[in-house]
């Protein structure tokens, strides 16, 4: 069960989506799901109904709304082909942490005016690049952010990079839950270890797990790194995550 809604933005309008339950009775408690790098597509519409149907409201913004509206992948192609991908690392280098921080606003305000929702605490999940997102909406905005996720997650702690999510650890007040891939070339141990040390000295509640055998990416089915196992231990942590949280 889902429908288009538009969020107003400070830097134009949102094209999303909202998940609920099949019969789904009276507003629900929120969680804002972002996308990989691939943008919005079958298999993260998929993703959202399933989070759905376990009792909530899923918010899935369309993160390239600044350039473009809807599905950014054209049908019968990958967002890893090579006549695809540069649009999406354009599109995506446009998502500065200034960018994200007005969206986050924006999310949390399109939450508030819908009647699918209920108001209060909210989670958020990321894949991939997104990752960082829901860390940095998180630390943003502590007081609604009860939980939030990560998969696959990319680049959370490099040492040069100052603007690394690593670096506003500190202001979360929810629970944060990353699964990592133990072949991703995206977040090599020493980054992991790096965020682990961030977050224990933050005192943040945070649970981190690796996933063996699995590759990045491996909750995407439209990806050669899709993982059945990793992707079925990764709604079950999720699941059990949003329950105690929200």
């Amino acid at each position: 069960m889902s429908r288009a809604i538009d969020l107003a933005a400070a830097d134009g309008t949102i094209d999303a989506h909202v998940f609920t339950p099949a019969n789904a009775e009276g507003p629900l408690p929120a969680v804002v799901l972002l996308t990989d790098i691939g943008g919005l597509r079958p298999c993260y519409h998929e993703k959202a109904q399933r989070i759905a149907d376990a009792g909530y409201a899923v918010l899935m913004p369309n993160v390239y709304y600044r350039d473009a509206a809807g599905e950014i992948v054209p049908a019968g192609k990958s967002f890893r082909d090579p006549d695809v991908r540069p649009t999406l690392v354009e599109y995506a280098g446009h998502l500065t942490p200034e960018a994200q921080f007005r969206d986050f606003a924006a999310w949390l305000e399109g939450i508030d005016a819908a009647p699918d929702f209920a108001g209060g605490k909210v989670a958020v999940v990321g894949y991939c690049m997104t990752g960082a997102f829901a860390l940095r909406m998180a630390a943003e905005h502590p007081q609604r952010v009860a939980a939030a996720a990560g998969f696959h997650s990319a680049h959370l702690a490099k040492a040069d990079d100052e603007n690394a999510p690593i670096n506003v650890v500190g202001n979360i007040a929810g629970r944060v839950y990353f699964a990592h891939a133990d072949q991703d070339e995206l977040l090599p141990p020493e980054q992991i270890a790096r965020m682990d040390e961030a977050l224990a000295k933050a005192g943040v509640h945070f649970t981190t797990e690796l996933y063996r055998g699995a590759a990045h990416g491996f909750t995407a089915k439209d990806a050669p790194s899709y993982n059945d196992e990793a992707n079925e231990l990764h709604y079950k942590r999720l699941l059990m995550l949003l329950e105690e949280a929200l």
